[in-house]
């Protein structure tokens, strides 16, 4: 779990790092360089402008759409994370009782609960770093997103509902409901492990704070995709962990009466 939290902080890093750079302010176009402009920005911005093409002009749902196909091409790794957790939460009493037979702290104690940890993962065919590997993937579109909107004068010139795509939301709206989407997203995925794991249960409350801090300070549009990309993510863990998760809410429900 250090390994995810420090992985994630290094992710956050490089998307604070990308979003600031000098080129945030140079318009994109077909003629732009660099690998990064070439096959992530310009890429994105002219999906958007064409499925904006086909919604009658409407770049507020563009970017709904673009994010939803995006949502499912990415599905399968999704779904990888989901039952990698699953994984990780059954082999939780065999994880503790390594820890409490190799509970010292010199370093040959220390490596022989590594080795052995990573043979129960071997032995159960579970990766510790899958639940990341969603998370790579999304940083750069994130961040493609992010200067899409801010370097294409007609995304961001563009209103929906509210909001103007290219600035921040007026009323705070769409950066709250991203935090709320974000905690229950998390809360749905880590269900059940939060107590095994203090850990766990940090990163249920430290993301949607981000996520809300990122959101008040960048274009409404970033806010949009957050959201979507949330709801999307509520639906489909429902679909995946339902029986687990009405588990869990039935046996709180029986503990509360009690």
């Amino acid at each position: 779990m250090k390994k995810r939290i420090l992985l994630l902080s290094g992710m956050l890093s490089l998307f604070l790092f990308l979003t600031g750079c000098s080129q945030i302010k140079q318009p994109i176009t077909s003629e732009s360089t660099g690998f990064w402009n070439q096959y992530i920005v310009y890429p994105l911005s002219w999906f958007i402008k064409e499925v904006a093409h086909l919604l009658g002009g409407s770049f507020g749902l563009s970017i709904i759409v673009v994010t939803i196909l995006i949502r499912l091409v990415i599905l399968p790794l999704m779904i990888k994370q989901t039952r990698s957790s699953k994984a990780m939460q059954a082999l939780q009493p065999q994880l503790t009782e390594l820890r409490k037979k190799y509970s010292s702290k010199d370093q040959k104690t220390q490596q022989k609960l590594q080795q052995e940890t990573m043979a129960l993962f071997q032995k159960n065919g579970v990766n510790p770093m899958a639940g990341c590997f969603p998370l790579i993937i999304q940083m750069p579109i994130l961040i493609g997103f992010y200067h899409a909107i801010s370097r294409t004068r007609e995304i961001a010139q563009d209103s929906f509902l509210w909001f103007d795509l290219g600035e921040k939301d007026p009323y705070y709206i769409l950066p709250i409901v991203a935090g709320i989407t974000t905690f229950i997203q998390q809360k749905m995925m880590m269900a059940g492990t939060e107590n095994q794991n203090p850990q766990m249960a940090m990163m249920v409350w430290m993301m949607p704070i981000m996520i809300v801090i990122f959101a008040f300070n960048f274009p409404a549009a970033l806010s949009l995709y957050w959201v979507v990309g949330n709801i999307f993510m509520i639906v489909q863990t429902y679909f995946i962990k339902g029986p687990e998760l009405k588990a869990q809410s039935t046996g709180n429900a029986g503990g509360a009466k009690k």
